[in-house]
């Protein structure tokens, strides 16, 4: 894990300084590099509303997102767990979804697809000696176009048998008449999949996932004020020394498209508790020839290394409020339920027993001496990063 101890400070002292100056109503406007540009030439607004523009590509991304003959049998879309409603989550909040067949689960919770677009490339960062980037909570892939493509034929999601069967239903749905003006006619199927995929993507870059408009972007503007709840919530987040939550959680602009991401992209293991209602545990052992002894390694299962089992990627912390249940096992139904996990993990007596018992980080986390007053502080100031704040 990256350690960002002076960051914290910095947000800590700006955050006092808007807080007692409110009337100051922008901030600079960062720009951003190739690969973290926000996709808004067929965006348009009004009202604070974000609507994409017809006949695009982001256009036929989206309904290509939204489409449920997308599935095998039909009846899941990639919005069926990637809800706009819940911050493009589940928003039926199970731990784990089901599949297009609905006996069937994968072994993770549905991670937010908003905001993914800033995620740099999964990489081996030297100075800090760590890992970094990637999507999927574990890195495995490197792009949204690549990670989109997964799920249409992954048996325990939408359950196609090939990608030549999702380039069918696309072929005869009514908005092949979108995509052929985008991409041209094709015959071959992977030009044509690549191309089904590309436009999802293109959808995902959109403001439509990426709005940042939660009361803290506008609190950050000077353009309204926390409660005094809430700033103490922000204080303890950014505390380098008790909290701790800002070291990983970054409340200050990411280096590569100067936004504030509330991620580092780093790996860490957290001593995450088994969900011993996950469904993935009972399907067919053809699926899952462990049983309910399965355990999830994380990035060491990517890297077949031992000494990473347990590492998951660092998730944004946007909308967090709204994106439940919590985890890479969705093991926490509450944001009060994460917060006192992080707070008392590792004091004698907590109940909390790891699914994955190596390689877990007690420097940063697991005895934090905060107070129930202090643990309330900043599941408030958690709710400030909720989108669609009305001003």
């Amino acid at each position: 894990m990256k350690k960002h101890y002076l960051l914290p400070v910095l947000i800590l002292f700006v955050s006092s300084v808007l807080f007692l100056n409110a009337c100051k109503k922008e901030s600079p406007v960062l720009s951003e590099p190739d690969g973290t540009k926000l996709s808004t030439g067929n965006i348009t607004s009004s009202n604070n509303s974000i609507a994409i523009a017809p006949n695009t590509k982001e256009a036929l991304g989206k309904l290509l997102f939204n489409d449920r003959n997308l599935s095998n049998p039909f009846g899941q879309s990639c919005g069926s767990c990637h809800d706009a409603s819940v911050s493009f989550t589940d928003p039926l909040h199970n731990a784990i979804p089901a599949g297009a067949i609905t006996t069937l689960f994968g072994f993770r919770n549905a991670p937010m697809a908003s905001y993914t677009m800033f995620n740099p490339p999964f990489h081996y960062n030297a100075d800090d000696s760590t890992y970094e980037g990637g999507l999927f909570v574990d890195g495995r892939v490197n792009s949204l176009a690549e990670q989109a493509s997964k799920p249409f034929v992954n048996p325990l999601e939408m359950n196609n048998v090939n990608i030549g069967a999702v380039v069918v239903k696309v072929r005869n749905a009514s908005y092949y008449a979108l995509y052929k003006k985008i991409y041209g006619e094709s015959k071959e199927v992977t030009p044509t999949f690549n191309n089904i995929v590309d436009a999802i993507a293109a959808y995902e870059r959109t403001p439509e996932l990426n709005p940042f408009t939660s009361k803290f972007d506008y609190y950050m503007k000077g353009e309204v004020k926390l409660t005094e709840q809430e700033l103490y919530g922000l204080n303890l987040f950014n505390d380098t020394l008790r909290a701790k939550c800002g070291n990983c959680h970054l409340t200050t602009p990411d280096e590569r498209s100067g936004k504030i991401l509330f991620t580092d992209f780093t790996y860490n293991s957290d001593g995450v508790p088994k969900n011993p209602l996950n469904p993935y545990y009972k399907i067919p052992r053809n699926f899952n020839p462990q049983g309910k002894d399965f355990r999830d390694l994380g990035l060491g299962s990517i890297l077949n290394d031992r000494t990473l089992d347990g590492n998951f990627r660092v998730s944004s912390l946007r909308n967090v409020a709204v994106t439940s249940p919590y985890f890479h096992n969705g093991v926490f139904t509450t944001l009060e339920q994460v917060v006192h996990f992080y707070n008392v993990r590792d004091v004698p007596g907590s109940g909390f027993k790891p699914e994955v018992a190596d390689n877990i980080d007690t420097e940063e986390t697991g005895n934090q001496h905060l107070t129930a007053k202090e643990e309330a502080a900043i599941v408030a100031f958690l709710k400030t990063l909720t989108d669609g704040y009305q001003k």
